[in-house]
């Protein structure tokens, strides 16, 4: 049986932008994916709490992603009961017709060992890490990216969007 290939994008989305949407694109076009998940977070573990509520943050997803009929924005912390990108992961590949490929930037895969049940993360999900400017050298030479197995992760190089979340809140 030839499973479905299905990118998931996890975050606050705080808020959604541009950069998320590229990543996304190259993504569906680089991994022939069928589809990717925004699945959008009520709130990060690693982050203070959203200055948006979660309705807000995802009708702005829901405008950047625009007629884009392959990405989905979803809310799974009601079904789940929790906001950890793992118990996403293995409730996801509980539905074995799915290959899943997890998404994130190479600024977040640095730390990526501080995540819960990163490991799992990692043995259930195919990870793709997209490069952020000025993260590549040190996402490369991490402990974190040398530990995992270069068969299930893969580092995109590509025409970044160099934009952040973090950068549009101070505006």
């Amino acid at each position: 049986m030839k499973k479905i290939k299905i990118g998931i994008l996890g975050g606050s989305f705080d808020p959604a932008h541009k950069g998320h949407l590229a990543i996304s694109e190259e993504a569906l076009r680089r991994f022939n994916l069928k589809s990717i998940i925004w699945a959008i977070t009520n709130q990060n573990p690693f982050k203070q709490k959203s200055a948006s509520n979660l309705e807000k943050r995802m009708d702005i997803c829901k405008k950047i992603i625009g007629k884009n009929k392959l990405i989905k924005v979803k809310f799974f912390e009601d079904i789940i009961n929790s906001n950890r990108t793992a118990d996403l992961i293995n409730h996801l590949s509980k539905n074995k017709k799915y290959d899943l490929f997890f998404l994130m930037g190479a600024d977040n895969l640095i730390n990526f060992h501080k995540w819960y049940k990163w490991k799992q993360i990692h043995r259930k999900s195919n990870v793709i890490v997209f490069d952020r400017h000025g993260y590549k050298k040190k996402c490369l030479n991490s402990k974190v990216y040398r530990s995992l197995s270069e068969k299930k992760v893969t580092f995109v190089e590509y025409n970044k969007v160099n934009i952040s979340s973090s950068q549009l809140r101070k505006i």
